[in-house]
């Protein structure tokens, strides 16, 4: 699953990496690095631009609410649940069918955090002990240096029945991120020594991080054959992906700053294996 991740990069660097074509720079969202369901999240996404004459899509990057609001949605509180859409199943599911097939976006991000318990803690849990998991955060992002993460995304329109239609706040524009099976392929610099030497060994699903040359593909609107979206949800190539341990402190979601993306020398909680 996805449901922490961290996009500390700043638009102008965004525009730049994804060759987006039009940005408003009084909707620039602050360095973030424990972005949360429910926030607003940078999206790449091509669209014809609202009152142009020219109505070719043009590629933007917009601030979306994490958490997807079907367009028949009778209230947005459902976007809450909405914050995933799986992989396998994303072209049948009723309230993610419609954006697969012509409103798909990429999420930027560092990278993503995802909880593992350890050992001892799942054997507790497993005997029916009536104690909480620790569990150990970690950070997983693109292996090579300064690269963007681009997950697959999904993106949709929502209006609130409640205000007319010229008010400010009528339109919600929300998004979810696609996951996939978590590789059980090396992670890149995985030793064989203690630690998690697949993203699988964390948890058994990941976002599904798209590599450039899917991109086009992916948000090109005209793209509406079932069977070839469907094959741009094939896993990654392996080894894009290293993971390391994080302090603990990235479970608040309160807390947020560079030090939550600091890899530590060992896990905090226990020895994971």
């Amino acid at each position: 699953m996805c449901g922490r991740y961290a996009a500390s990069r700043r638009p102008e660097d965004l525009v730049g990496i994804f060759e987006v074509e039009k940005w408003e720079p009084e909707e620039a969202l602050a360095p973030d690095w424990n972005v949360a369901p429910t926030k607003n999240v940078y999206a790449v996404l091509e669209r014809p631009v609202k009152d142009a004459e020219d109505r070719r899509p043009v590629r933007q990057l917009r601030p979306l609410k994490w958490g997807l609001v079907p367009s028949w949605a009778k209230s947005p509180d459902v976007g809450v649940k909405m914050i995933n859409a799986r992989a396998e199943t994303v072209h049948e599911k009723p309230s993610f069918r419609k954006p697969f097939a012509a409103r798909r976006c990429l999420l930027p991000g560092d990278g993503y955090f995802e909880w593992m318990t350890g050992v001892g803690e799942r054997q507790l849990e497993e005997q029916g002990r009536k104690k909480r998991p620790r569990k150990q955060p970690y950070f997983v992002t693109p292996a090579g240096e300064g690269a963007v993460m681009a997950m697959a995304g999904l993106y949709e329109f929502w209006r609130d029945p409640t205000l007319p239609p010229d008010h400010p706040q009528a339109w919600w524009a929300t998004c979810s991120v696609v996951t996939t099976a978590a590789e059980t392929t090396p992670l890149a610099g995985a030793s064989g020594d203690a630690g998690p030497q697949s993203l699988a060994d964390i948890h058994p699903r990941m976002p599904l991080v798209l590599p450039p040359d899917r991109w086009d593909a992916w948000l090109d609107p005209a793209t509406t054959d079932l069977d070839r979206l469907r094959e741009l949800l094939a896993p990654p190539p392996a080894g894009m992906m290293r993971a390391y341990p994080v302090s603990t402190e990235v479970s608040n979601v309160r807390n947020n700053s560079p030090e939550l993306v600091k890899e530590l020398a060992a896990p905090e909680e226990e020895t994971l294996f």
